[in-house]
């Protein structure tokens, strides 16, 4: 009879294990799926050139089409509402939350470094670019793994 119990015993170990391995790796998958999102946002925010400034012969990224646009992508890639909530039946639970959306215009001289200490994060950037950090918390498959909350971090330059 201990055998039994031994045994059952073992199978729910083994179970749990799995959950987890299978939980981790699922994890892992969705990081790089936020941080491919974010960093096409901030690459496609970069390209918004600022049409009035460049006919003035100044290379500028237009920061109100930048953020909107950075917005979209965002939305789009993470198959997020217009509020960054996620739609009904995506893979996300929660809302992506835009921490830090900087661009970096010609005000600057360049080469620029760019530092954020609340967020440990900094970049040198050679032209005028985009920063975007945003938070994306895991849903958790199973409850064996706990809650894993990410700051995710981008950064673009303006291609000329």
């Amino acid at each position: 009879m201990y055998k039994l119990i031994a045994f059952l015993l073992l199978i729910g170990f083994v179970m749990l294990l799995h959950a987890l391995q299978a939980d981790e790796e699922i994890a892992l998958q969705a990081l790089f799926q936020g941080k491919r999102s974010v960093n096409r946002a901030a690459h496609a925010a970069a390209q918004q050139i600022d049409m009035q400034k460049l006919k003035e012969g100044i290379v500028s990224i237009d920061p109100a089409e930048a953020e909107q646009l950075a917005y979209n992508y965002l939305q789009s890639n993470l198959r997020l509402d217009t509020a960054n909530e996620p739609l009904p039946g995506t893979f996300w639970r929660s809302r992506a939350e835009v921490l830090v959306f900087e661009v970096i215009n010609e005000d600057r001289t360049f080469p620029y470094m760019y530092a954020n200490s609340a967020y440990d994060y900094s970049v040198t950037l050679q032209k005028p670019g985009v920063i975007m950090i945003v938070r994306l918390e895991y849903p958790r498959t199973y409850t064996v793994l706990g809650p894993i909350t990410w700051e995710i971090k981008g950064a673009a330059e303006l291609i000329y």
